[in-house]
């Protein structure tokens, strides 16, 4: 029973959001504890919720100086030299547009974050976008598909498949090599085959009349009298240095990353906005975005500490895996693969790795099949391809956020691909002869 209200918990919170019936935050607050009530777990509520938030309060922090942050810099102009840089690239081509925003988010990624990947990625490319008219969809899509298939050694859910299978990390990465580099083939094709989609929609829009919005989509849009009043071109050096400490000192982990943006934002403030006047105005306008985030983030952690607390999470994992016909047995790996991504919908990362990974392994033990092909299989979607758009990472609102565009908006368009990316990379397997049939 208690796998059944966990199945109908999950799926309304999806249904809840890709339908934009309901705001995220308030689907993710009500509907856990709908679910909860309807377990008979009332009492536990505020209890479960706490746990939760205690959970994700660093996150959220981070996420909210980040914001602040990078906001600032952009009000200072760090990042107008670098969209310069880029147009002068790939010019006004959409389709080469895409392709970079790709690249640089396959690049920034190699360090295995992908909070880092957006948060450098997309504050860096949205100017680029929104003076071409481009769809921010795609800005969301290509940056969500470069970092999903972009699993390393040192990536979480490779680590957690290790630990919770206990096989060394390269045994299960090394023979992945060929279906990863397959996977980033697709992601290129599809990146370049959006940004054709949207020179096509461009020149259409641009042949409009004037009042049908030709003005949005004009490439030529100069920074307003108000923009170039916040710029601090003398400043430049001083910004590139404190962004480039504050981005290193995340990554290293020498720090924590709530405080390394904290004291990054408080540099940012007093360097550039002397008066006390300045600062409250740079924080006031993007108060908004940060304080919708950390919302959303709250609301998130309220799920995940009711669906874990409970006990909703490990009894779905063990429903789940609990029933396999003899006749899939041989097929798990593939199976695994091609449901890999819709699964990180359903399971966040630790849960999946250390709750349901190891059933799937034993029960694939029975049929003769390694654990470590157990393991590939997931690695194609669980949290790879999938963490960009599962309501259960922050990463997804952070994509979300960060490009401008509504959490179900940003799904309903990214699911399809990075779903497709997964049965790529599955069928890659199957051809190289990792999985069989």
């Amino acid at each position: 029973m208690l796998a059944l209200i966990a199945a109908a918990t999950i799926m309304a919170l999806l249904a809840a959001i890709l339908s934009n019936r309901v705001s995220p935050l308030a689907a993710l607050i009500l509907i856990p504890i709908a679910g909860a009530i309807a377990a008979g777990m009332a009492p536990e509520i505020p209890e479960h919720i706490v746990a939760g938030l205690a959970k994700i309060a660093p996150v959220a922090g981070m996420f909210v100086f980040a914001i602040l942050f990078f906001g600032i810099m952009t009000d200072a102009g760090l990042l107008a030299p670098l969209v310069g840089a880029v147009l002068r690239l790939v010019g006004e081509r959409p389709s080469r547009i895409t392709v970079g925003t790709a690249l640089l988010a396959l690049l920034i990624h190699l360090d295995g974050s992908g909070a880092v990947c957006f948060l450098i990625t997309i504050p860096a490319l949205r100017p680029l976008y929104d003076r071409l008219g481009m769809d921010r969809r795609v800005l969301a899509c290509t940056a969500s598909m470069a970092a999903g298939v972009n699993f390393l050694p040192w990536t979480g859910p490779t680590l957690r498949a290790s630990a919770a299978l206990k096989l060394p990390v390269t045994t299960i990465f090394t023979p992945m090599i060929g279906v990863q580099i397959v996977g980033l083939v697709f992601v290129f094709g599809v990146s370049w085959w959006l940004g054709i989609r949207e020179e096509r929609r461009l020149a259409i829009v641009r042949q409009a009349p004037a009042s049908a919005g030709a003005a949005m989509t004009s490439p030529s849009h100069a920074p307003s009298d108000a923009e170039r009043a916040l710029r601090r071109p003398a400043l430049y050096p001083v910004n590139v240095a404190i962004t480039l400490v504050v981005v290193l000192t995340m990554v290293t982990g020498l720090m924590e990353p709530v405080v390394v943006f904290m004291a990054g934002t408080a540099l940012a403030l007093i360097i550039n906005y002397p008066s006390a006047s300045q600062q409250r105005e740079r924080i006031d306008a993007h108060a908004r975005a940060a304080l919708m985030m950390a919302g959303i983030l709250f609301a998130a952690g309220a799920f995940t500490g009711i669906m874990t607390g409970s006990g909703m999470i490990k009894a779905l994992a063990q429903a789940s895996v609990a029933h396999v016909p003899d006749a899939i047995g041989p097929r798990i790996p593939v199976l695994l693969g091609f449901a890999a991504m819709p699964l990180s919908l359903l399971f966040d990362p630790d849960s999946f790795y250390f709750g349901v990974l190891p059933v799937i392994a034993e029960v694939a033990g029975h049929f003769h099949i390694p654990a470590v092909q157990v393991a590939q299989a997931a690695l194609l979607g669980q949290m790879t391809t999938g963490f960009p758009v599962s309501p259960l990472t922050p990463a997804t609102f952070l994509v979300a956020g960060l490009s401008g565009v509504e959490l179900g908006a940003h799904q309903r368009f990214a699911i399809p691909w990075l779903f497709a990316a997964s049965v790529v990379m599955t069928l890659a397997a199957v051809l190289f002869g990792i999985f069989s049939l």
